[in-house]
């Protein structure tokens, strides 16, 4: 009787033992698998951005800081690579330089817009005549930066552009105690209407479509200017911010950040 019961208890943890083994086993493969998921749901989302430029130790620094960002990157070092990249697969931002060793940037650009490739392209280059700016821009550039450039300030700009395709589609925005209706231009701050000069509204739709980013004097000035001569030394957009912030009550909203410009700070 006695080696009956034993031989019936080493079978009930010999079954259980097999069990939970086999459960952690089958919770070990889950997991993985929910990774690997994870893993590649975030490799899919994240922003595939294009690099053409055949400066080699700029664009190994660009890689690091791009891939570091949160970004998937890919190089083209000339017109005929740059081709290539964008006909087999789909960009979501193009970084473009002016010169290159067997063409220009600018044409390279003409090229692609009149084939109706929509991918915000942001242009940078050495050349820094206002003429020369102006000509990326009309040719079809939604950006241009200037070589050398700071790297918080070229991250900036990268952000601005890839929201501004689902930014623009978005009339009315609300951030907290703000609320902005693009289209019909009118501001709220805790449901009390605020009235706003033309180039105040610009200047606070910049802000509110792009939270928690810095955007530079330069930027600001671009967006609310076209007037290329008067963006560097003007210091209008700091007499439109102190206007801004008065009249929205809320100084804390918008920030200063030192040497570089301003950020809607949302907390």
């Amino acid at each position: 009787m006695q080696q009956s019961l034993n031989s019936y208890y080493n079978n009930y943890h010999l079954d259980n033992f097999i069990f939970f083994s086999c459960s952690l086993y089958l919770i070990g493969i889950a997991q993985v698998r929910y990774t690997t998921f994870l893993q590649r749901t975030k490799e899919k989302n994240r922003m595939h951005l294009l690099v053409i430029d055949d400066n080699e130790e700029l664009v190994y620094a660009l890689q690091i800081l791009l891939k570091a960002s949160g970004y998937h990157v890919n190089v083209a070092h000339n017109c005929q690579e740059a081709r290539h990249a964008i006909e087999i697969k789909k960009y979501d931002l193009i970084v473009l330089d002016w010169m290159l060793p067997d063409g220009n940037g600018i044409d390279l650009l003409l090229q692609l817009r009149r084939e109706h490739l929509k991918t915000p392209i942001l242009f940078f280059s050495s050349k820094n005549a206002v003429e020369e700016k102006v000509e990326a821009l009309d040719k079809g550039a939604d950006d241009y930066l200037e070589k050398p450039f700071s790297n918080i300030e070229l991250l900036a700009r990268i952000r601005a552009l890839l929201r501004r395709e689902s930014g623009q589609k978005q009339t009315l925005i609300t951030l907290g105690m703000l609320r902005v209706d693009s289209a019909s231009r009118q501001v709220w701050v805790n449901d009390e209407p605020i009235k706003l000069s033309l180039k105040e509204f610009e200047l606070l739709e910049l802000l509110v479509r792009n939270p928690n980013t810095v955007l530079t004097r330069y930027q600001i000035s671009e967006h609310l200017s076209r007037d290329f001569d008067q963006l560097g030394g003007s210091n209008i957009v700091d007499a439109h911010i102190k206007n801004l912030r008065k009249k929205l009550h809320a100084d804390e909203l918008i920030e200063t950040v030192r040497g570089v410009g301003y950020k809607l700070a949302l907390f």
